[in-house]
């Protein structure tokens, strides 16, 4: 996680690599259906890669709040989200119950994003059932992550790995998976030869 915040956070657009994995999050923000007015929760925003998306999606009647626990990220978000009043970014761990209630206040979430950041996190089950504790009843979910490439991609693992790696986050965590198993209508997406894996589906 260190490397993921202070060290990266400068350079972090740069060195994302959105050529490849900006796909991941076009896809998933348009499967969740967002509709103007929605309260959208953005789970390891980082430096607000997602947020012109998210805004686009949700209207000046929506809002968009970004959790993350590094303040460096979120120094880089702050500049990106100025000018849009809907969007609010928190400072705090995705697994605390109370960094989600500040996150969400009063009012539970109609959706939740998490772009390649439960990969980062030490227990991305631990994270998911914090974040349901904030969702509302048949909220949307969406999870972006990483796998090894295969097929006509497989030339591209030790890159792959490589990357990762460099940016603290665990290549095989399949955290999708975990999630998936809470949700209904799951649909699932794959991109470049399955580096890029997108699962989005409803709580029941």
């Amino acid at each position: 996680m260190a490397r993921y915040g202070t060290l990266m956070a400068r350079t972090y657009d740069v060195l994302s690599g959105e050529p490849v994995y900006g796909v991941g999050r076009r896809v998933a923000v348009r499967a969740l259906g967002l509709r103007p007015g929605d309260r959208v929760l953005d789970v390891g925003c980082g430096t607000g890669l997602n947020l012109p998306l998210l805004l686009d999606a949700v209207g000046p009647e929506g809002t968009v709040v970004g959790l993350d626990r590094s303040a460096a990220m979120l120094r880089v978000a702050r500049r990106k989200a100025r000018g849009h009043p809907s969007v609010r970014l928190v400072a705090g761990d995705a697994a605390d119950p109370a960094a989600l209630d500040e996150a969400a206040g009063d009012t539970p979430f109609d959706a939740v994003l998490a772009t390649y950041s439960l990969s980062l996190m030490p227990d991305p089950a631990a994270v998911w059932r914090a974040v349901r504790g904030v969702l509302a009843p048949t909220a949307r979910v969406a999870v972006v992550d990483m796998a090894v490439p295969t097929g006509p991609w497989a030339w591209a693992a030790p890159l792959a790995r490589a990357a990762c790696a460099l940016g603290g986050a665990d290549i095989d965590a399949h955290p999708w998976e975990v999630v998936e198993r809470d949700l209904a209508g799951v649909r699932s997406w794959s991109r470049r030869g399955g580096h890029v894996r997108v699962s989005v589906g409803t709580l029941p």
